[in-house]
């Protein structure tokens, strides 16, 4: 059997639970753990994916306008200036 880990914050209530799914699809809890960090990772990766790779939600004219907006009103109210 490899080292003992720990992992604060997590109730009886959810640990029981993770044991269940874990005898329930007949593997170990480091197995299950292991392929629920992997999903994890693939799912948030496919989200960030989706917004930077996504459809643009305005313009190029429209952000360039916000951007310019944005330095006006940061500009009278004292913030420092963005690049």
């Amino acid at each position: 059997m490899g080292s003992v880990k720990t992992i604060k914050g997590v109730d009886e209530e959810t640990w029981s639970e993770f044991k269940s799914l874990a005898a329930k699809d007949k593997v170990n809890m480091g197995s299950l753990f292991e392929k629920m960090v992997v999903e994890y990772k693939k799912k948030s990766n496919e989200f960030w994916d989706d917004v930077l790779k996504g459809p643009k939600i305005i313009t190029d004219g429209e952000a360039k306008a916000m951007g310019e907006a944005v330095k006006k009103i940061r500009k009278e109210h004292g913030f420092r200036s963005i690049r």
